[in-house]
């Protein structure tokens, strides 16, 4: 478990790191001075996404038995946690990291990168993602799916 950790944190450095944190950054230099409740809202945004994104991974770490990146991905189809709400709480919470940060500098560069990285986002899970998880867990991830949404968050009483 320890080498999947690392395997992890690895890769949050480089990919959801370098999309939700570095470009970001290195965006917001046209930035405007904004209201403080668009700071506080930006912050929040931003720390909940970070929280979602690393649920997520330590999910995938210790029920799913793999990594987020692809090349490594879960053994194991991992439907507890954020994943009972929707299937891709990590996208929502590197864009909600990225919203986040568009409110937060007053940063429309930011914004618009947001949208590009949740076009990238949408096609990847399409084209990629979703048929790949279709071969490797068949029936059990078709049920998910018809019980699961793919963004909007769905909160059902138990």
């Amino acid at each position: 478990m320890l080498w999947r950790l690392i395997k992890t944190l690895l890769f949050t450095l480089v990919m959801p790191g370098t999309v939700g944190l570095y470009v970001p950054q290195a965006l917001k230099n046209n930035a405007t001075k904004v209201p403080p409740l668009f700071e506080w809202v930006g912050l929040a945004l931003f720390l909940c996404g970070a929280a979602t994104y690393f649920w997520c991974a330590w999910d995938f770490v210790s029920k799913g038995l793999g990594t987020p990146a692809p090349i490594d991905a879960p053994r194991v189809l991992v439907v507890r946690g954020l994943y009972r709400f929707t299937r891709n709480p990590m996208y929502v919470g590197v864009m909600s990291v990225i919203l986040g940060q568009a409110l937060y500098y007053g940063s429309l560069s930011v914004a618009r990168y947001g949208c590009v990285v949740l076009a990238g986002f949408y096609l990847f899970v399409l084209l990629y993602e979703e048929p790949a998880l279709r071969r490797l867990f068949g029936e059990q991830y078709e049920d998910y799916c018809r019980k699961v949404p793919r963004w909007i968050l769905r909160v059902r009483r138990t």
